[in-house]
């Protein structure tokens, strides 16, 4: 049944955002495409403690040229140390311990920008997400020239950051909530915190399958202030790892990765292919706006959300490879006579087949799979205009369709019949009217927050979840800084909560390899180590060729 509501649903205290081209074109050297803006002055958001006092905001290329010094007087923290969090360990003893020390901390800001601070709205589609921090990092051998001196990477680093913050202004700027309770930004060049560290390690001998013991927190930083946060690491070997994170709400990874393209660009003085465009128009709601019921089984208002689980049994990141025969026994598996399945949705269903194992003892309870689909491509129609600017939409367009299917029913299916139980839902979210109504959805129930069914457990039958992302968009070739490609890339992404996640990646090989992120509850990482060998092998430095 297809619900339809008036306008009068729209008449809110909060007033609505208005495009001010014409100020925007006067004022601001940015390179970024519409901008929609309030035409009010913000009020400053209120004042929170911040951990690290000891930071300076340090403006490259700005006409102010000058430093300011943040909250305090700054000092090069020489000899600090980032402190290992403290992580279970499965291995029977700490084989990952390595110290970690700051060798500066700064804050980098927005080479050129307005001369007013602005609120940028969130889309419908942005206020789906929690505060979640995303990473990403990248490990660089040393090169034989000099390119790689530390002090010739910190300052291309800084450079570039500073100028394609000017193009990504957002990103420079911080998340606060509005009248309304929603969140906005802020754009106000408050700046990107910047790490610079050393590890006392070679590279060569990081155990990178083991990531929360070795990468969280230690290569990739904490988000402790803005959008974003970014660390370079040196290592004894000469070696370095550029990592970042950044606040999720601000952009899905399709985002993340025209940034990270686009900064690697500056740093090697090209042009920027792709220009972000932050119009949030694009998607808006539809006049009236209406949507099915099936949405109600996809989200949850924020009042609806049952108690948060137990501590207990939290998930764990592992890093592994696939090689690419295995990928195309599973896709092989995975179809039919008449039809080919994809190498991700043979993937999923080997995956939902795997967990439905663990619960062989409980065969009437469910597991759930779900898929993160991009919708940038489905959202635009023959448009051709609207396409444009949805392929370079800097925000979130993703929606996370899910399947359940009892244990003992996934015992007994055919890794085909699984495939095709994964294709219905995820065909069925790649349809314009799927996000269409989605942002309506979102629309007749704000500003009440929203949150995925999909990482609830609300039944008693309720198994484990698991959602896949597929990560081969991410620009391991294009992030190349001045100093060669990365020989290894990432994401990391331990998300809270109980469901699980698992992100696929290319290889550095560019073999047709497959490098997987997987966060997930102990007893499946045990299933993928005792029934799923001949698929995952664990990331090693053999593997990688570190030599």
């Amino acid at each position: 049944m297809i619900k339809y509501y008036h306008l009068f649903k729209f008449a809110r205290s909060k007033g609505f955002p208005v495009s001010n081209k014409k100020w925007f074109y006067q004022s601001s050297f940015i390179r970024s495409q519409h901008f929609l803006c309030y035409p009010q002055q913000p009020q400053p958001p209120v004042e929170v403690p911040h951990p690290t006092e000891n930071v300076r905001n340090i403006c490259y290329g700005t006409t102010l040229s000058y430093v300011t010094q943040y909250r305090s007087n700054h000092h090069h923290a020489q000899l600090s140390t980032l402190h290992k969090p403290s992580f279970p360990d499965h291995d029977g003893g700490n084989r990952h311990d390595y110290h970690v020390s700051i060798k500066d901390r700064d804050v980098i800001c927005a080479a050129h920008g307005p001369k007013f601070e602005y609120w940028l709205p969130q889309s419908n589609l942005d206020l789906l997400l929690p505060p979640h921090h995303a990473g990403v990092f990248f490990c660089y051998q040393k090169q034989k020239d000099t390119s790689m001196s530390p002090e010739t990477v910190i300052k291309t680093i800084k450079n570039s950051l500073s100028e394609v913050l000017s193009t990504f202004y957002p990103l420079a700027g911080e998340i606060v909530p509005n009248s309304q309770g929603e969140p906005e930004v802020l754009c106000n060049n408050s700046g990107v915190e910047f790490v610079y560290a050393h590890a006392d390690v070679e590279l060569e001998n990081l155990d990178l399958h083991h990531p929360d013991e070795t990468v969280n927190g230690k290569l990739v930083p904490d988000l402790n202030r803005g959008i974003l946060s970014v660390q370079v690491t040196e290592f004894n070997c000469g070696a370095i790892t550029v990592s970042c994170t950044f606040d999720h709400r601000i952009g899905d990874g399709t985002s993340l990765n025209m940034f990270l393209v686009a900064w690697a660009e500056y740093a090697r003085f090209k042009k920027i292919s792709n220009i972000p465009s932050f119009r949030r128009s694009i998607l808006n709601p539809r006049r009236p706006p209406h949507y099915n019921t099936v949405y109600d089984d996809f989200y949850l208002h924020l009042s609806s959300l049952p108690p948060p689980p137990s501590e207990e049994n939290k998930p764990h990141s592992r890093i592994y490879y696939i090689h690419a025969e295995s990928i195309n026994n599973l896709q092989h598996e995975a179809s039919s006579k008449e039809i080919r399945r994809s190498k991700l949705q043979s993937f999923v269903a080997f995956i939902w087949k795997l967990i439905a194992q663990e619960g062989h003892n409980e065969p009437n309870k469910t597991s759930r799979m779900g898929v993160v689909v991009d919708g940038r491509k489905h959202l635009s129609g023959n448009r051709e205009q609207v396409s444009s600017m949805l392929a370079n939409h800097f925000g979130n367009v993703v929606s996370i369709p899910y399947g359940v299917l009892s244990n003992q029913h996934l015992q007994e299916m055919q890794l085909s019949e699984v495939a095709t139980k994964v294709n219905k839902f995820v065909t069925d979210a790649t349809q314009e009217e799927h996000f269409r109504g989605l942002i309506d959805w979102v629309e007749l129930h704000r500003p009440q927050p929203a949150f995925a069914r999909i990482n609830l457990k609300l039944q008693e039958n309720d198994g484990d979840t698991i959602v896949v992302s597929s990560g081969q968009g991410l620009p391991i070739s294009e992030t190349n800084f001045g100093w060669a490609q990365p020989y290894f890339g990432s994401y990391h992404f331990p998300w809270g909560g109980h469901t699980g996640y698992i992100t696929t990646m290319p290889s550095t090989k560019k073999n047709g390899d497959w490098i997987v992120y997987a966060h997930l509850k102990q007893k499946h990482l045990d299933l993928i180590e005792s029934k799923a060998q001949h698929v995952f092998n664990p990331i090693t430095h053999s593997y990688l060729r570190f030599h």
